[in-house]
């Protein structure tokens, strides 16, 4: 019931999904942390599997801005 706001999912590879049912329609939202979910954090994902290191490595920094 409660919005959801990116903070939640800042530095992190989760993806929160909020449904919400008004006048007979359905309201889909969901949020993502773009940055460590999106290309950018697939591509250091790839590179540590290849390079042998934990796979997470470099994905758990956390934003200055957060």
């Amino acid at each position: 019931k409660e919005p959801i706001s990116i903070k939640e999912v800042v530095n992190t590879n989760n993806t929160i999904i909020h449904l919400e049912q008004k006048n007979g329609k359905l309201r889909i939202e969901s949020i993502l942390d773009n940055l460590v979910k999106g290309a950018a954090g697939q591509a250091i994902q790839n590179m540590n599997l290849i390079m042998g290191w934990p796979e997470d490595a470099g994905l758990r920094l956390k934003a200055s801005a957060f």
